[in-house]
């Protein structure tokens, strides 16, 4: 598909070669992904050794650190072969995003080792007491992905003092992401949805935790130590690009599915095969530009904000808003793909044994994501509009 079509294999040094020879299996396997409702540990396992999961850790630390796009390359191939696996490997990939922002020591302890799978959720639905040198943590997390997998995970939590709220400079409440050993966790099953299935997105939940203050982080108010231009990139604009990322692939992997399925698919009673009639010809053509569209669009967007991520100050609102806008759109648009395809496929589509029905299910999950939901146009339409915006969360 023209601006669709890429190799990866050159990508990291072996890693994208590695998830292209990957690829094949974690198809093969996603009926076995969405079944068992979170992703295989040994396949977890597999993809971690091809390097799935170092795509954004800091290269000090032996990760590959790769530039936003290549980053969203790694993460849609994933998730052509499957939406649920491409997602585990974006959440685990932005989790890592936190060893920037950590002394040397407690980044290597969490993320040094090239196999470690980490995870968590940046919302601060946890509860953090302010004990001098350590916080004590209880909370209760929901969309874990991947978590059953992960060795370290991290939740962002309310910081308390003497049992008042801090606040920010703003007067907004004080909240820092905190990391632990999943030993301290319970694992709560409440994983039972329409789409994305296989992610595993379940609760999890501490209590009256021990957490030294080294091992957490406020992508808010904290500025990162590693100086690498990828750490300068919107830290939101990089979780939308990786939602954004997983939908381009699942779409497109619904986009080809379909159009295999009009080649060789007949008309009933005609003898044609639906590829042969001037409205499915219609249909794949305008889906095909509106994906490639997307892209394209999503692609610049990236651009401008690297580009101005390597260079000496900061990144401006306009660039920001325009990365969140790209993403926004690309996520939407590739629903809508998805729906396209669902539709062709006709009544076999419904079958829980056919993909396009998936395809679609995860589709509509990924727009419920919090950094491409609709209300981020709102957001981006005030940068567009001149209007006040909280830039703390573009």
């Amino acid at each position: 598909m023209a601006g669709l079509q890429y190799d990866i294999g050159a990508i990291g040094d072996g890693t994208g070669a590695a998830i292209m020879a990957l690829s094949p299996e974690i198809a093969d396997r996603a009926d076995e992904i969405e079944v068992a409702r979170h992703l295989p540990a040994d396949l977890a396992r597999k993809m971690a050794a091809a390097g799935a999961y170092n795509l954004s850790k800091p290269s000090a630390l032996g990760g590959l650190e790769l530039p936003p796009f290549e980053f969203m390359q790694v993460i849609e191939t994933i998730s052509e072969a499957d939406a649920s696996a491409g997602w585990c490997a974006m959440i685990a990939v932005t989790s890592t995003l936190g060893a920037a922002y950590m002394g040397e020591q407690t980044a290597k302890e969490i993320f040094g080792p090239n196999d470690v799978i980490t995870g968590g959720v940046f919302a601060p639905m946890g509860k953090a007491e302010d004990k001098g040198d350590h916080y004590v943590l209880s909370g209760q997390w929901q969309w874990g992905s991947g978590s059953a997998n992960c060795s370290w995970l991290g939740g962002g939590a309310l910081i308390f003092k003497d049992d008042e709220l801090l606040k920010f400079d703003n007067g907004a409440p004080y909240h820092r992401m905190l990391f632990f050993p999943v030993d301290d966790v319970e694992y709560i099953d409440s994983w039972h949805v329409s789409g994305m299935k296989g992610t595993g997105s379940g609760d999890f939940s501490v209590k009256n935790i021990k957490v030294p203050k080294e091992r957490s982080v406020s992508f808010v108010a904290d500025r990162p130590r590693d100086s690498g231009a990828l750490y300068k990139f919107p830290l939101f604009g990089l979780l939308a690009l990786g939602v954004s990322s997983v939908a381009l692939g699942n779409a497109r992997a619904a986009l080809e599915e379909i159009k295999q399925v009009a080649i060789h698919k007949k008309t009933p009673g005609g003898g044609r095969s639906m590829a042969q009639r001037a409205t499915i010809q219609a249909e794949i053509a305008r889906a095909t530009a509106q994906l490639s569209g997307a892209f394209s669009f999503l692609e610049d967007a990236i651009g401008k904000a690297w580009h101005e991520a390597q260079g000496n100050g900061d990144i401006s609102p306009e660039a920001r808003a325009n990365l969140r806008l790209a993403c926004a759109h690309a996520t939407e648009t590739s629903a809508d793909i998805c729906k396209i395809a669902y539709t062709l496929g006709g009544g076999g589509a419904v079958y829980s044994s056919n993909s396009l029905q998936r395809r679609f299910r995860d589709a509509h999950v990924a727009t419920q994501h919090i950094a491409t939901a609709p209300a981020v146009f709102e957001l981006a339409g005030r940068i567009l509009l001149d209007q006040p915006v909280d830039m703390a969360m573009l």
